[in-house]
């Protein structure tokens, strides 16, 4: 490194430091203008002491895992990027990365549909075939037409056929067999009983998956038998340390079924791979796959297993996906696809932008598979090692998220594994409580979605798609939940009136004094009914009568309300208003109800739509 010269001093390069040019900074000096902030929004005062000031801005995730507004070097986790506590399998030497693997899912029921759509996503950028099979899906019997003109040991091809995973096993090691190309066909046969006995609530045994894995080490080096697919935790509501939990629950009781079949512990973990979702959560998901790979490290050394590696393929979350406004889908599974880049995935799966909307079609594959193109190729995020690394957020927040998967891991163990766990309800207890939270938090849309319960589009035009096959009747295995479903239903019961009446349920918003002054609560008003298909409509409170309706909302400032509100309420009384909301503070004769910030959106909506004659 050349000396540096810095207001007009030659600095040699032994003596430079990082920022050595700027004054050092005090974290009191931070509080204090923090506190200043704070004490114009009414939520400090001069009197707060400084050491309480952090705590205000502080909150916890779903796992109880602190969310600080400020981190330190002394947050910062001890370890170089990719080796111990291996939270990335990089090392930092070598020329360069070689990226990830773009994984594309396929769930087409026509076998020659998929075929040609296995092919365009080859040619056009993916790598690697995820393909669904059996019920309603591509059936097992018709891989060899699926995979007719791929090549085996160039694109791995990873199965996911739940009940009838030993039928396609069979089908597709068959078909290795007779391409003579056993030693090197790549991918994942797919076998998951315990994921399966999660979706369906059905035992599963594992000695099958344990005879699987026993003859791909023996017969077929390059391919691995199970796949430790923890999104159903995710899908159920599931926090991101509940899924880790669970993930390493189910690793380390197939870890036990393949040593008891025969296999030595080195070529048991190299038979697995950990399937996660990651969500437009960008930092916890980047510290969920960073911590994945620390849990299995730690796993591994127990087991005597020191070279062992996760191998961790992340999927957009489904959940997060939206019907409404599907093409906000795009920002979301962006920014997932860049922190599972960014965390250290070594395969992706970008969901298409509507696939709640029906089978997607080549258009919005394109775009999936172009996104990591973009990451990849022109963000150039495969060429650094660990981007995340040295991050005192990210690594604080990784080892955070480890410790409470650790402890939700090892409860799992002490109920006596993931099998009985699932069995005696814990799990889906467990879960059901995170899903009441989060779902209580979009409710109040202290967890926004654009599109559905921010910004709602009544006029939008849905794409078509063909209608995807209906799945298998519900089980008893654990809930597949969305987070825009309470949303989405109240939009339909809107959409249903209309079509049904011609003319959309609405909302008169009575607006009082000068635009200026009324328009920040009117757009507010709006906003939240229309998240509920209710179409909104302002005026003075006088031209409540000539609005069609029989629900008011008061608009105005809290200083405008003390004076008005009541003879506005009475007005619109008058005038046949049956309900009288008011946006904002304060209670007043003939006003019913209030709508604000935080308050439970959904169930105004439902009030809502009821007053309204919605059912």
């Amino acid at each position: 490194m050349r000396s540096l010269t810095i207001q007009g001093m030659t600095v040699p390069p032994e003596e430079l430091e990082l920022a050595a040019v700027f004054p050092p900074v005090q974290r009191d000096r931070w509080r204090e203008m923090v506190r200043t902030v704070l004490r114009k929004s009414g939520a400090a005062t001069d009197e707060t002491p400084l050491s309480e000031v952090e705590g205000l801005l502080t909150r916890e995730s779903y796992d109880g895992v602190r969310i600080a507004p400020l981190y330190t070097k002394d947050d910062t986790v001890p370890g170089r990027p990719g080796l111990a506590p291996s939270v990335r399998d990089v090392r930092p030497d070598g020329e360069g990365l070689a990226g990830w693997d773009v994984r594309q899912r396929h769930a087409h029921p026509d076998p020659e549909t998929t075929r040609r759509a296995v092919l365009a996503d080859l040619e056009n950028g993916a790598t690697s075939v995820w393909l669904t099979l059996g019920g309603h899906a591509v059936p097992a019997a018709a891989l060899p037409e699926v995979l007719r003109d791929v090549h085996l040991h160039l694109a791995p091809v990873v199965l996911d056929a739940g009940a009838q995973t030993a039928e396609a096993a069979e089908s597709f090691l068959g078909l290795v067999a007779e391409r003579g190309r056993a030693d090197e066909a790549l991918g994942n046969l797919g076998a998951d009983p315990l994921g399966l006995t999660a979706r369906t609530g059905a035992p599963a045994p594992l000695e099958p998956a344990a005879a699987l894995a026993v003859r791909c080490a023996r017969e077929f080096p390059k391919l691995r038998a199970i796949t430790v697919d923890a999104t159903v935790y995710h899908d159920a509501g599931g926090s991101d340390a509940e899924e880790l939990g669970g993930a390493m629950a189910a690793a380390v009781a197939y870890l036990r079924a393949l040593t008891d079949a025969g296999l030595d512990v080195g070529t048991a973990f190299g038979q697995l791979e950990f399937r996660l979702a990651v969500t437009a959560d960008q930092f916890m998901s980047i510290a969920k796959l960073r911590a994945a790979r620390r849990l299995w490290t730690r796993i591994a050394q127990v087991c005597g297993a020191e070279d062992a590696v996760a191998r961790l393929h992340a999927v957009t979350s489904s959940p997060m996906m939206t019907r409404r406004d599907p093409w906000v889908n795009m920002l979301r599974t962006t920014v997932a696809a860049f922190a599972a880049g960014v965390g250290g995935a070594d395969a992706v799966t970008v969901q298409p932008f509507d696939v709640r909307l029906g089978l997607p079609d080549d258009f919005s594959r394109r775009i999936a598979r172009n996104t990591q193109t973009l990451l990849l190729e022109e963000s150039s995020l495969a060429r650094v090692v660990d981007p995340a690394g040295g991050s005192w957020y990210v690594e604080r927040l990784t080892e955070d998220l480890a410790q409470a998967a650790w402890d939700w891991f090892t409860r799992i163990e002490k109920a006596g594994g993931l099998a009985a766990a699932l069995e005696s309800g814990m799990v889906a207890e467990r879960l059901a409580a995170t899903w009441e939270r989060r779902r209580r938090d979009i409710a109040r849309r202290k967890a926004p979605l654009t599109g559905v319960s921010e910004f709602p589009h009544l006029d939008e035009k849905l794409p078509e798609r063909d209608p995807a096959p209906a799945p298998d009747a519900p089980g008893g295995g654990l809930p597949v939940v969305r987070y825009a479903q309470d949303f989405e239903v109240l939009r339909d019961r809107a959409d249903a009136h209309a079509e049904r009446t011609g003319a959309r349920p609405r909302v008169f918003l009575a607006t009082l004094g000068p635009v200026a002054v009324h328009t920040a609560r009117a757009t507010f008003a709006a906003n939240l009914f229309q998240a509920g298909g209710i179409e909104t409509v302002a005026g003075p409170p006088e031209e409540f009568a000539a609005s069609g309706t029989a629900v008011a909302c008061l608009c105005s400032s809290d200083a405008l309300y003390e004076e008005r509100a009541a003879d506005a309420a009475r007005t619109l009384r008058d005038a046949g208003a049956l309900k009288v909301w008011l946006a904002g503070k304060g209670s007043f004769d003939g006003v019913d109800d209030r709508i604000f910030a935080g308050c439970d959106a959904v169930d105004v909506l439902e009030t809502t739509l009821g007053d309204l004659g919605v059912n």
